[in-house]
């Protein structure tokens, strides 16, 4: 039951911003890249539908199947929208929703005819969890032999296997944690799940990749990623200093190990920010402050001068910043072309990007319907991304998931795939 490309190959001199018409699996118009592409999503809460989010944003069709009671993420509030949890439609815009019961056979052998008839599978089941209902990896490519499919788990499917994947576990089992906060008080996490977008993000990059491999060879493969691993990537140079020198980095605040001056410092009337990364800026930074004369003074005039001898240049420069306010030096560091940020709440975040012309806040969906989303960070000048659909309700796509599956082409199960089907058990939900 492989669904076929609706992606034709574009025409001979047609000009990018004309390429020939596309439709996604349901026969609706699609702009993005990924259109044609089907994605059987059996991930929930964050990485996996941050993941299956940005895939459909591109175009892709992407099949949200759902527990009865569905994604744990419709019920984390507050904050709300219309009574909705906003966690939840933060992840799952442009996507379609089926409610299956794993404890149903019915069910399940719906759940195994979608992931047949995908191009693309995205779990994050605890390792193996999938196996007793002939979802896994093994049983789905006997039937579906391109299909890409993405695991994501915790902490890998050896040794961490039956550990429980949650961000908040992987910041402090990584050693970010460690890293978070000010040295005299308790380690923090961040503020956002971030090991879990990283997730996401190797996952996509992941499928992609895998997509352009089945491409050009026809074949279908296995992605693993986790969020231990993906951590240990995401903290680069803090974990590439540790094995390079085996210095055990610690928390600093809001400094930077290596670099000085990268952190907030006080103005007359509130902090401004300072990431001075080279000797130029560093002499500019000096000039815009009217002392000249520190950027030759020997215990400042080199990156590693300025990072050992950091306790002596900031009284200098918190001094020099009391003459003015935040905004004045904020004016005056971007005119000098220095790196320098206020520190703004979310709102105030948004608004910059918009000053800035980034329109960051995108309309999904349509009519009286329509909410508002952050935009997908990607531009393709092509293949824009689109946001026509708003996270669907639980089980809202039944019907048109079931017809679709109905006019699929049926496929022939292996001898070895028949018979597990045969004398399979009833499975069980946990």
């Amino acid at each position: 039951m492989k669904l076929q490309s609706n992606v034709a190959p574009p025409a001979q001199g047609v000009a990018p911003d004309r390429q020939p018409a596309r439709r996604d699996a349901f026969g609706r118009d699609a702009s993005g890249p990924l259109a044609g592409i089907v994605v059987a999503d059996f991930s929930r809460v964050l990485a996996g539908p941050y993941c299956t989010m940005l895939l459909a944003d591109m175009g892709a069709t992407v099949i949200k199947v759902e527990g009865p009671s569905g994604d744990e993420t419709r019920e984390w509030k507050p904050p709300v929208f219309e009574g909705q949890s906003t966690y939840y439609l933060s992840i799952n815009r442009n996507k379609r929703s089926i409610a299956l019961d794993f404890g149903d056979r019915d069910d399940v052998a719906t759940a195994r005819n979608i992931a047949e008839s995908a191009d693309v599978v995205i779990e994050n089941f605890k390792p193996g969890g999938l196996d007793r209902f002939g979802l896994d990896y093994a049983s789905i490519v006997e039937r579906n032999p391109a299909v890409v499919y993405a695991s994501i788990t915790g902490f890998g499917s050896a040794g961490g296997a039956t550990l429980p994947g949650y961000d908040l576990l992987v910041q402090a089992m990584s050693g970010l944690m460690s890293l978070t906060g000010d040295p005299e008080f308790p380690a923090y996490r961040s503020g956002v799940a971030v090991f879990d977008v990283i997730t996401g993000l190797h996952a996509a990059i992941g499928v992609l990749s895998a997509l352009h491999e089945r491409s050009q060879s026809g074949r279908g493969q296995r992605i693993e990623v986790n969020l231990m691993s993906s951590a240990l990537s995401g903290m680069v140079n803090q974990t590439g200093g540790f094995l390079l020198s085996g210095n055990v980095p610690t928390r600093m605040g809001n400094e930077h190990p290596s670099i000085y001056p990268y952190e907030p410092l006080p103005t007359a009337d509130g902090e401004i920010v300072l990431a001075i990364g080279n000797d130029r800026q560093f002499r500019i930074l000096c000039a815009a402050l009217g002392a000249h004369r520190l950027a030759d003074d020997p215990r400042f005039s080199t990156p590693p001068q300025r990072s050992l001898n950091r306790s002596a240049l900031r009284p200098i420069l918190q001094e020099l910043l009391a003459t003015r306010p935040a905004s004045e030096w904020f004016d005056i560091f971007t005119e000098a072309r220095l790196p320098c940020a206020p520190i703004n709440d979310v709102r105030g975040g948004i608004e910059f990007a918009e000053r800035l012309g980034l329109e960051p806040v995108v309309e999904v969906g349509a009519g009286e319907e329509a909410i508002p989303g952050v935009r997908n960070p990607i531009t393709f000048s092509a293949t824009p991304a689109s946001y026509d659909l708003v996270p669907p309700d639980i089980d809202a796509d039944r019907g048109d998931i079931l017809e679709w599956l109905r006019s699929a082409p049926q496929r022939q199960p292996s001898p070895d795939a028949a018979t597990r089907q045969t004398t399979s058990t009833r499975p069980r939900n946990d």
